[in-house]
């Protein structure tokens, strides 16, 4: 039985959750919240840092921003594969209006931007609105 070391997106907080319940809907020790969701949540560029460094499943950020017409078209198609990929990557987004020093030490130089990290390194950055299948198939490929 193997341990992976996933960050709380709510509190910060680094838990070890055996893989075989990673489909049980594992909780925060300390704040009770979920751990692996079916949908994308909006984190804070410290929370990222942490969950960067730490966890064990890719985690896989959308640099978006409000006033994007593309990055809110392409909204429901990353909720569409964080569901699909459930288990196996976490989804996130950072909104760079209001936390532009992160997208800038990113180096995001233009929205919507996904990036992927595993073993606390960038693995792949793609730009551009995609549908969900694509962002599935992206996530996928070997790093």
């Amino acid at each position: 039985m193997s341990a992976l070391k996933i960050t709380c997106l709510d509190c910060g907080q680094v838990n070890r959750v055996p893989s075989e319940k990673l489909d049980s809907a594992p909780k925060c020790g300390t704040c009770g919240a979920a751990l692996i969701s079916t949908k994308p949540k909006d984190i804070a560029p410290d929370v990222l840092a942490k969950a960067m460094r730490n966890d064990d499943l890719p985690l896989v950020v959308d640099y978006w921003a409000p006033w994007c017409g593309p990055c809110r078209m392409m909204a429901p198609e990353f909720g569409k594969a964080a569901e699909a990929l459930r288990g196996r990557a976490r989804l996130v987004k950072l909104n760079t209006e209001d936390f532009p020093q992160a997208s800038a030490k990113a180096d995001v130089r233009g929205i919507p931007t996904m990036i992927r990290y595993a073993g606390g390194r960038e693995v792949a950055r793609q730009s551009g609105a995609m549908r969900a299948d694509g962002i599935v198939g992206w996530v996928s490929r070997p790093a």
